[in-house]
């Protein structure tokens, strides 16, 4: 699968523990020869995380606040003494205090409203400017998002905000790399039971709600999203920049 990504060096930004989608996407990558530089955020996730990235043979785990430009910078220096050169970078980081999504959004609180937005949201442009001096024949950036960038979904209230700002980012960052053959794209993945999915209020019913209603009757694998990021990352996506590939069984379609 994939066989041009064999020997291509990709970052991962995200993995917090096997639930995490950015583990189901290293995986995905790992399967298709990727060599993979994987971060977890701090020393408190540092037991789970790391174990679980040495578990893939090749993978390399290095820790990287992605709020914070110093760590991000001090990442990529080490990566560039490391690999030479970068292929691919996957984002899947995004937070918002849990008491934001629990509430009405009209009850965002500033502290709130900044925090999803600067580590959902401008981590992605920050990790991207650091990148990009490591594609030097081009490369894949690949981010999450979820259907509430677009469409209201009940608690998911700022990070749905922050979501439809980061999609916007993707395209403006897909202008801005394209003449550097560095394409920026998202993947809208339908709800995947996550550590932070799982502190949005009411979570378990809008995995039920998604069974009945998605056209496939059922909710995406994890698997599955791991072979959407190796296509991402592949030849096979090199005229595809800019956009949102939904993943989700069909539910972004659906009008009732």
């Amino acid at each position: 699968m994939f066989e041009d990504l064999r020997g291509r060096n990709a970052v991962v930004f995200g993995v917090a523990n096997k639930r995490s989608i950015a583990w189901a996407i290293a995986q995905g990558l790992h399967a298709a020869g990727v060599n993979l530089a994987i971060t977890y955020q701090n020393e408190r996730m540092a037991m789970e995380a790391k174990d679980l990235i040495l578990s893939l043979p090749g993978a390399e785990a290095f820790m990287c606040d992605v709020s914070k430009d110093e760590e991000i910078a001090q990442l990529f220096e080490k990566l560039k003494a490391r690999y030479g050169n970068l292929h691919a970078l996957v984002h899947s980081v995004a937070f918002a205090p849990a008491e934001e999504l629990k509430g009405d959004f009209v009850n965002t609180t500033r502290e709130g409203f900044r925090m999803a937005h600067d580590v959902s949201v401008y981590s992605l442009i920050a990790v991207c400017r650091a990148a990009a001096p490591l594609m030097e024949d081009g490369g894949s950036v690949i981010t999450m998002t979820y259907y509430g960038a677009e469409k209201v979904v009940p608690h998911y209230n700022v990070m749905g905000v922050a979501k439809a700002a980061l999609e916007a980012s993707t395209r403006y960052l897909a202008y801005d790399l394209g003449p550097k053959k560095i394409r920026v794209n998202c993947i809208s993945a339908g709800p995947v039971n996550t550590l932070a999915a799982r502190g949005i209020a009411g979570f378990g019913e809008i995995l039920k709600h998604y069974e009945v209603r998605a056209p496939l009757k059922r909710n995406v694998l994890p698997d599955e999203l791991g072979s959407t990021g190796a296509f991402l990352a592949s030849d096979g996506a090199a005229a595809i920049t800019g956009q949102v590939i939904y993943v989700d069984c069909g539910y972004q379609i659906m009008g009732m």
